[in-house]
């Protein structure tokens, strides 16, 4: 964690047993809180560390809104995230933007690597361009599967979320999202096809932006498709 300017608290994703816990306790720059649903983990970390109980929150982060535990308080987040969930989780970072500066996580190395992507890569997909409509995404390091007892079959990554400059697209950003999910749902496709469910003309379409597919398009490109889509 570099925890950017104006952050203090730092919620950790999933403690279980607390032994990546320990060493953010041992910061004194932050204030360490955490959220984790199983009982017995949120029954070991109140009895071996008693400190952090206040601000240990048995819930489920996917449903919880950050807002409600830290009125007024920017955060980083970080975790070893359930590679079942890992998608999800950054989805609601994402639907929390405002507040979530920072983003440090261990999850599936396909994840990571899908997030941190660049246009016109195979894996480049819908929450890549939404992640890095207002983050700077940065792939740190390979984790092998050796590591960890027992070893999972697939290889792990860490990656790094930092909030960018853009406070709000320069367009709807409701409809910016419901663009790039509706693009990417047939991918091989071109965004001409691809669109035709959201309504538009032929003559609204008739742009060379429409001639690409989905993978082949950045932010600005899809902020520039939203904005003509609006337009239509």
């Amino acid at each position: 964690l570099r925890l950017p300017e104006g952050v203090r608290e730092v919620l950790e994703i999933g403690p279980g047993m607390g032994v990546l816990t320990q060493y953010l306790l041992e910061n004194k720059q932050h204030q360490t809180s955490v959220v984790e649903i199983d009982t017995e983990s949120v029954a070991y970390l109140t009895q071996h560390y008693p400190a952090l109980a206040p601000r240990i929150y048995a819930t489920d982060f996917l449903k919880q809104d950050l807002g409600a535990l830290f009125p007024g308080q920017l955060l980083a987040i970080i975790g070893n995230f359930p590679y079942n969930i890992s998608t999800q989780i950054f989805f609601q970072v994402l639907a929390q933007r405002q507040q979530v500066r920072e983003v440090v996580g261990m999850l599936q190395k396909e994840v990571a690597e899908r997030l941190a992507e660049p246009p016109g890569s195979k894996t480049y997909g819908i929450l890549s361009v939404l992640l890095q409509a207002y983050y700077d995404i940065e792939y740190l390091f390979t984790v092998p599967p050796h590591v960890f007892n027992p070893p999972p079959k697939v290889e792990s990554a860490v990656v790094r979320l930092t909030r960018n400059q853009t406070e709000k697209l320069d367009c709807d950003e409701k409809l910016f999202f419901r663009v790039v999910k509706q693009a990417f749902s047939t991918r091989r496709k071109t965004l001409r096809n691809a669109l035709k469910p959201l309504g538009l003309s032929a003559e609204a379409m008739s742009g060379e932006l429409f001639d690409k597919r989905a993978e082949q398009l950045g932010v600005a490109e899809f902020v520039a498709l939203t904005q003509l889509v609006a337009a239509a």
